[in-house]
Order: structure tokens, then sequence, then C-alpha cells
């Protein structure tokens, strides 16, 4: 829900301004699904996408008379709702001015009815998928692995500004879990094919075993995500994660590999900003002319591909990766430090998939829709080597989402206060 509060100079008519306001509302809500709450600010913070519509220049006052209250009720971010008259804007302006000089950021939603209606959507989503983080418990089964040598993590950032707890799972657990685990009785996937055909098909059952043991282990320990410290599974099992987490994913649980804590934070927040489960896969290739780069994993997850064929682990030659075929069309990439401290998200079209042998197994290559990010972003200042992709364009959504100071390398806009875009700079 939206609610609709005011802020009004006492020297305005009264009836007049509430006549204006009301056509005002009308052109940007024609539909109504607002709850328009007039100056009464009691319910502030208490659910829903909350509006300042500042009605009339004169009002500041009023909102520095306000603004310790809502503070003390959590507010630190601010939308103000502006028309084109009674110098609603000139207000608008100081009080954003006076919130970025405090260290609280805010945004006007100024323009017509039809920009100001979509900004307002995609912040009510980006309110909801912000809630929707908060008490998750992602689980980090074994330590990240030994080459992740700039993807570790800030728990408490991570709680602090996502509300999301981490939970160390040591791998002696993971191994037990998989241990106990009866034979899986899932089939394989529909519309798999076998590629090679013999080793493949001996190590299916091993693969599902796997997903069965981590099944259970993520309902015990209670988890909504997690990322596997995957290559441990080479030499004890004598088996691969990839089918396994293919699985989860399709199944609406993020599940990252090699125990990649930031890949699985991006993996999270867009699964709850977009509802698309992402494709964690690593730069195999980059042209900085063109901007053009192929990206590869050996897992991606089973709902995102429209045809899938199994083959063995590419690294080891054992167990079972998957070559999906990805749809060719519009996506976003994106990518969370693990303090929170830096994003990427950039939009970029698949042009084909690949199927070269000294990949890993799922291939695809993108054309940037900003080419110099080759270069700027991944070439000079990328954030880990793992990257999450997801099918259709989502920058604004997903840029919406992420902690107000954050340097966001990207590009494009930034819509908080705090920091700014960084293509290849570091501010």
């Amino acid at each position: 829900m939206i609610n609709i509060y005011t802020l009004t100079s006492p020297l305005h008519d009264k009836e007049r301004i509430a006549r204006i306001s009301e056509e005002f509302l009308q052109s940007v809500f024609p539909e109504g699904g607002y709850n328009f709450c007039e100056d009464d600010f009691s319910t502030y913070g208490q659910g829903g996408l909350d509006l300042i519509f500042v009605r009339t220049g004169g009002a500041e006052g009023q909102f520095l008379q306000i603004i310790p209250e809502l503070f003390n009720r959590g507010a630190r971010q601010f939308y103000l709702l502006t028309s084109g008259g009674n110098n609603s804007l000139a207000a608008s302006m100081e009080i954003l001015s006076f919130l970025g000089r405090v260290g609280l950021s805010g945004e006007i939603l100024h323009g017509s009815p039809g920009y100001i209606r979509e900004r307002v959507l995609t912040i009510l989503q980006v309110t909801e998928a912000r809630r929707a983080l908060r008490g998750l418990r992602l689980g980090v089964l074994g330590a990240p692995s030994n080459w992740l040598i700039a993807s570790d993590a800030d728990p408490q950032a991570i709680q602090e500004e996502l509300g999301i707890e981490l939970v160390e799972v040591p791998m002696s657990a993971v191994l037990g879990a998989i241990a106990k685990a009866a034979p899986s009785e899932a089939p394989v996937p529909a519309k798999a094919v076998l590629e090679a055909a013999v080793p493949v098909r001996e190590a299916i059952p091993g693969a599902m075993t796997i997903y069965e043991g981590l099944r259970e282990l993520i309902k015990t320990r209670r988890l909504d995500g997690f990322t596997l410290r995957c290559f441990d599974l080479l030499g004890t099992v004598g088996n691969t994660g990839c089918l396994a987490l293919a699985k989860f994913n399709a199944d609406g649980i993020p599940a990252g590999c090699e125990g990649d804590v930031p890949a699985l934070l991006s993996m999270t927040v867009a699964k709850a900003a977009t509802g698309h489960t992402g494709f964690m896969a690593n730069p195999s290739r980059i042209d900085p002319d063109t901007g053009r780069i192929v990206f590869a994993h050996c897992t991606i997850p089973l709902d995102i591909v429209d045809d899938i064929s199994l083959d063995t682990h590419f690294e080891s030659g054992i167990g079972v990766g998957i070559r999906g075929h990805f749809p060719e069309g519009d996506v976003t990439i994106l990518k969370l430090a693990g303090d929170l401290s830096q994003a990427f998200v950039a939009e970029a079209r698949i042009i084909r998939n690949l199927s070269e042998p000294d990949l890993c197994r799922s291939q695809i290559e993108l054309q940037l829709d900003e080419p110099a990010l080759a270069r700027d972003y991944f070439l000079k200042n990328p954030i880990g080597n793992h990257h999450i992709i997801l099918p259709g364009r989502w920058k604004g959504l997903l840029e919406g989402i992420l902690p107000a100071h954050h340097h966001c390398c990207g590009g494009g806009h930034h819509h908080h206060g705090g920091g700014g875009c960084c293509g290849g700079h570091h501010h």
C-alpha cells in the first residue's frame, strides 16, 4: 500500500490546495491504490511505501519539526512527491538538500504523471524486496574456495544493511549429510541429453544423492539459500554439486558455487527483487573494443534455460556438469561486494550460446549495452570474478535495492544520496 502524507504552508488557502491536490493525485494514480493520510504522520513507517507530498512552498519548517520523530522510527530515506505548482518543487529541493547535509537520502518524485507513477511502482517493488530480504538465513557450507582471495564477506554489514544472517556450516557437516542421504528417487531433469553418455549416466545417482543430502541439511539448519565449497566434493564424494545447485536454484532457493558469499548475496538480492534466478558464471573472454564477453560455468538454473545436456564437470572430468542453452535476449549482470561497499549493475544482450571444449559447460556470449564497461569495469575495476546474469532488464530496480552509501559501478545513474556510479574510477 502507498501512504501519502502532506506538508502545506498555512499561508495558502486550504480548500484551494485540497482541490488542486486531489486533481494532481488523480492524474498520477487514476486507479487509486493509495491511502491519503494528509498531515497525520502517526502511521509513518508502519508498512507499505510512505510518500511525503510537499504541496506548497514554505513547508520546509514543518519538515524540520517532524523529521526527529520519523528518524526515531527508522526512516532514513524520504520520497518527496512534488507537483508543478505552488512552489512545491522549490520546497522539495530545499528539503532534499537538507537531507543530504545531515547524511540522509531521498528523491524528488516530479515530472509527468506517467513518469511519477512508474517511479513510484519501482520504489514500491524495491521496498517490498528489501522487506523480503530481512530475516533470511544464508548458509556458507564449508569455507570459500582457496582461490577466492578477493571474495570475502562482512557478516555485520550484511546483517545491518540487508537484514540477512550468514550461517557457517563446517564441511564435515555437509559431507555427513550427504553420506546419510538415501539414494535419490528424483528423476533426471526432463529434456536432458547425455553428452558423455556412459560416465555421466553412472554419475547421475551420486549427483542426485548430493542433492538429497543438501536438501536435508538446509531443512535442519533452516537456510533460505546457500553457497557450497563444491570442489571439496571431487575428492571426498567423487562427484560434483553442479546438478544439485541447478535444481535448488530452479526450486527458488539461491545456491552458489565455490563458497562465494558475494555471489550468493547477489543471487539472493536479484531473486527478491525480480523473482528470477540468476546464472552464476565467470568471464572467460572479453573484447574491450566491442564490449562482448563470454561467460561460462558448469551449472546453470534449470528454470532459465530452454534445454540442457549433461556432461562431465569441466576441470575434473568427473561427475555431472550442465550445458544449458540460454534463450537469446536481454539480460542484466549483477555483482555486490562482500561488504556492500560496491555494486556492479549493467544491461546486455545474449547474442549466442557457445559449446567450446576448453571452457566450463554452459557458455554464453553477451553484448554489453555500454561497451566501455568491458574495459573500465571488467579489466580495470572488477568485483571478483563471478557475476550473476539474469533474464530481463532490471538495472533501475536493482540499483534501488542496494544500500544508500555504496558505490555503483555500472555507468548509469544512481538514485540514492550516497555513492556515485563508478565506471572504472574509485570515489
